[in-house]
């Protein structure tokens, strides 16, 4: 099976664009803010901080998501959706063998969503790893269980 949430790209630019803007109207009417304290560059702050806020938590969401089980491997990838194309530089890539899936497990916090995956690696340890699901959509979300799943059943069946 193989899935993405490329589609969402478009809802993050937007987003983006919409949080330019807010940035633009806030500076432009930056007196109206003034009953919030009486000192204006405390005021100002305050605003920058509200930004910077709502900027990084956009940012630390809004991830591509790839997800490939067909053939023999698994191959798992977490990206920026922003300047992706041109630069690597929040990728996550995990690539591994079907029976070395150990377990897999759904975790939903308040506005993130994460995966994460029990890999046994070529030396017989066990590692955790972790990717960003947050915009990839309940439907997609099933279908990665399912397959998961799946991959799990036939790995602890014993071999005749």
């Amino acid at each position: 099976m193989r899935t993405n949430n490329d589609k969402v790209r478009n809802i993050i630019i937007s987003v983006y664009f919409i949080l330019i803007v807010l940035a633009i109207i806030l500076a432009t009417v930056f007196s109206a803010f003034s009953h919030l304290t009486p000192n204006p560059l405390v005021t100002f702050f305050i605003l920058v901080f509200s930004f910077g806020l709502l900027f990084f938590i956009v940012h630390f969401i809004s991830k591509y998501f790839e997800y490939d089980s067909d053939g023999l491997k698994v191959v798992v990838t977490n990206k920026g959706l922003l300047l992706s194309d041109h630069f690597n530089y929040r990728e996550h890539r995990v690539e591994f063998s079907k029976d070395g899936l150990i377990g897999f497990k759904f975790n939903n916090y308040l506005a993130y969503k994460e995966l994460v995956l029990l890999v046994k690696d070529k030396h017989g340890h066990t590692k955790k790893e972790r990717f960003n699901v947050s915009l990839v959509s309940k439907k997609k979300r099933k279908y990665i269980r399912q397959s998961l799943t799946k991959m799990i059943k036939l790995n602890r069946k014993p071999t005749d």
